[in-house]
């Protein structure tokens, strides 16, 4: 997917609209508590102002139901953006209307604002699919994204976070814009490059490991993958599905009944195509669910009133060998309840090895979301190759699936 970047058009006197993802988390006081979001987005910002465009930022932050909600605002990101870039941040108390359409026109070159949350309005949030089968709601959507298209000549989306959704700012509001330039920021230009050369030309060894809870999340990556890589390690609750579908008992683990055949045919597929699946030799298992449990590590069945929260040392070791000489490591879902110490150790035991085998010379891709922060939370994001911004955006891209708001941005 070979798209426009920032850097393969003029910006110089034009307005930008540019789609990030401000997504931050805040604490009960409102106060940002990770700006990692924001910080990923200064290249794009800054190689856009500094080339003599005024620019205006959008972006969502958390779920306020297209309700206007104070704790939701992007008022924090505004204050934060300032100080990263050493300059005043123009905030608008909406992201359309009239205010906000002269604050837009009154921007000079180099000057840059910063929407209010498009989520306090439920028209971003409508889907394409409600949108065809409902005049009203196509019409609403449509004159929502128009206002925010009228308030430049450029689009630029660096929002990977949410390429999977068809949110009226990552797709109608480009659509709306055929005819003007539309193109990608240098987040999603890394995105796809990272994302795109790892599945479609990976060296071997290629290895992925999936965790997580639910087989039914990731049936389309191993269905995707299984004629890609060489092997599969499965950790997470995900693994117990897997086991009693070999006829394994699980105890009160969580397993999916509904999957148990599914998994025996992805088995047999792995089988068939040569890519080995590993499985957990050992389970980290406790009677309850909650800090200072009774735990204990099991080989092969779960007792009926235990149930496993986490790999067991001897898969640690096992998913550690399986890493060394790998030249491709892709990684997507948590080993165990990584967030419940001392249910994390087979979480920490993987992001080390992984770790171990990017400075060996694998190219290791981390899929976003609880691989990402376990990544971080151990401070090793210097010690992968690439760790993705959207942990549902990287996990339908490893599925295969296309993203139609990227397709109609221009190409290369």
């Amino acid at each position: 997917m070979a798209k426009k970047t920032v850097t393969d058009i003029n910006v110089q006197g034009k307005r930008v609209l540019m789609r990030c993802d401000f997504n931050v988390p805040l604490d009960e006081d409102c106060n940002i508590t990770s700006d990692d979001r924001i910080v990923k987005a200064l290249p794009t910002i800054k190689n856009i102002l500094e080339r003599g465009a005024s620019l205006i930022l959008m972006s969502h932050l958390g779920r306020p139901e297209g309700q206007r909600n104070e704790k939701m605002s992007l008022a924090p990101v505004a204050g934060r953006l300032s100080e990263l870039l050493g300059n005043k941040i123009v905030f608008t108390d909406d992201c359309i209307g009239d205010e906000t359409r002269a604050k837009a026109q009154a921007l000079k070159s180099g000057e840059c604002m910063l929407l209010e949350n498009l989520r306090f309005h439920k028209e971003e949030t409508i889907k394409d699919k409600a949108a065809k089968e409902d005049a009203q709601l196509r019409e609403a959507k449509d004159n929502f994204a128009k206002q925010l298209a009228d308030l430049a000549d450029i689009y630029v989306d660096d929002a990977f976070g949410t390429a999977h959704r068809d949110n009226a700012s990552m797709y109608t509001v480009p659509s709306v814009m055929e005819g003007k330039q539309r193109v990608i920021g240098f987040l999603i230009e890394k995105e796809l490059k990272f994302l795109g050369r790892t599945v479609s030309n990976p060296e071997k060894p290629f290895v992925a490991i999936l965790g997580g809870a639910k087989v039914s999340d990731k049936i389309g990556v191993i269905e995707n993958l299984l004629d890609k890589v060489d092997c599969i390690l499965i950790g997470g609750a995900m693994a117990y599905t897997f086991f009693k579908a070999q006829g394994q008992a699980v105890g009160k683990s969580l397993c999916e009944d509904d999957f148990l055949d599914k998994a025996t045919e992805l088995l047999e597929q792995a089988k068939d195509l040569g890519c080995e699946i590993v499985l957990p030799v050992d389970t980290m298992v406790v009677r309850e669910f909650k800090a200072g449990t009774e735990k204990k590590v099991v080989h092969g069945d779960i007792e009926a009133d235990w149930q496993g929260l986490d790999i067991g040392p001897a898969t640690q070791k096992l998913f550690a060998e399986k890493l060394v000489g790998a030249q491709t490591i892709i990684w997507n879902g948590p080993m165990g309840v990584f967030e419940l110490p001392p249910f994390d150790e087979g979480t920490k035991a993987v992001a080390l090895a992984v770790a171990e085998a990017t400075r060996k010379g694998a190219r290791s891709v981390i899929g976003g979301g609880d691989s990402a922060s376990a990544i971080q939370k151990l401070g090793l994001e210097d010690k992968v190759s690439h760790i993705s911004t959207g942990g549902g955006a990287s996990l339908e891209f490893l599925e295969g699936k296309k993203f139609k708001c990227l397709e109609i941005l221009d190409e290369k």
